[in-house]
């Protein structure tokens, strides 16, 4: 099937990972952690994963002018990406994420910006040809929230798919729903967006429904190694997810997110693209790091 064109708006840092038994508890130090240095940030992530299962991606996102931004930007041109639009930062350093990763695969992660915070509304000015020439549009929230919306007015403007995976999940403007096809929180944060639990199937579909009051077409609630929630004009239902031993679970919602742009951009059904994006971020859990654990199309046949 022909390459359908994706458009990522979005972070990238480089992933500082530590593996360890058990997180330190407030004070602790541990010793014998095994340590490595991967390329990450959800939005350089999520542009690697949907390359990576046959998306043509285009990439906005600004580095700094350091060793960091210069091999992201070799990385992302090793992957196929397009980063034309991929700006500098001289004042800023590039973004940096310190993560720790346990014996079960659980992870705690903390993020210093760097330039990824400096990437504004105005710089998309230069690039809204792109929205017009895109089927799909692909946000996150690891860049200045004014700069989210504005690409999601972009992209609805001219009759786009926007898929926001709310990550880190903060506060977000109300208007910015309607221009949404599809939002993707997990539990925590969907629970932080509405001040609703997220604990049962009725409080779920609550939640979805909440999502769908303020105008985002279609909701995919993401459980983990329990699949996903989906509700749209169908109602509501569950789709599993294959079982697999995690490793790493970090990385494992961009995979997903990055995976479900490709599949709805190629004209699948909701369902069919959660299955989709279901498969290839169980495989990732197998794996360590963030873009490192990205599978590629031929890998999944592998879960099928």
């Amino acid at each position: 099937m022909p390459a359908k064109s994706i458009l990522v708006v979005g972070s990238s840092n480089t992933d500082m990972v530590i593996k360890s038994a058990k997180f330190p508890d407030p004070g602790e130090t541990l010793l014998g952690g095994t340590f490595f240095m991967f390329p990450g940030g959800k939005g350089a992530n999520q542009a690697v994963a949907a390359a990576r299962l046959g998306g043509d991606v285009t990439f906005i996102a600004k580095l700094g002018n350091d060793i960091f931004g210069q091999q992201a930007l070799q990385q992302f041109q090793k992957e196929g990406i397009h980063t034309d639009f991929i700006l500098t930062d001289p004042q800023h350093p590039s973004g940096v994420a310190l993560i720790t990763v346990d014996a079960k695969g659980e992870n705690t992660i903390v993020v210093a910006q760097g330039s990824n915070g400096t990437l504004t509304a105005e710089d998309l000015t230069q690039a809204e040809k792109e929205f017009e020439r895109t089927d799909t549009v692909l946000l996150q929230l690891e860049i200045p929230i004014p700069t989210v919306v504005r690409a999601a007015e972009l992209a609805a403007k001219a009759g786009k798919k926007v898929i926001l995976n709310p990550a880190p999940a903060t506060t977000l403007p109300e208007t910015i729903f309607k221009d949404l096809y599809l939002i993707t929180p997990n539990r925590s944060e969907a629970e932080t967006l509405t001040g609703l639990s997220v604990r049962d199937a009725s409080a779920i579909s609550a939640v979805s429904k909440w999502f769908r009051d303020k105008g985002v077409q279609k909701v995919v609630i993401t459980l983990g190694s329990e699949g996903a929630y989906v509700h749209d004009e169908r109602g509501g239902r569950y789709i599993a997810a294959p079982r697999v031993q995690a490793v790493d679970t970090t990385a494992a919602g961009d995979v997903f997110n990055g995976a479900l742009a490709v599949a709805l951009a190629e004209g699948s059904s909701l369902d069919e693209a959660v299955q989709f994006a279901n498969r290839a971020a169980a495989l990732s859990v197998t794996r360590m790091g963030a873009q490192s654990s990205a599978p590629y199309r031929h890998e999944l046949t592998t879960l099928l």
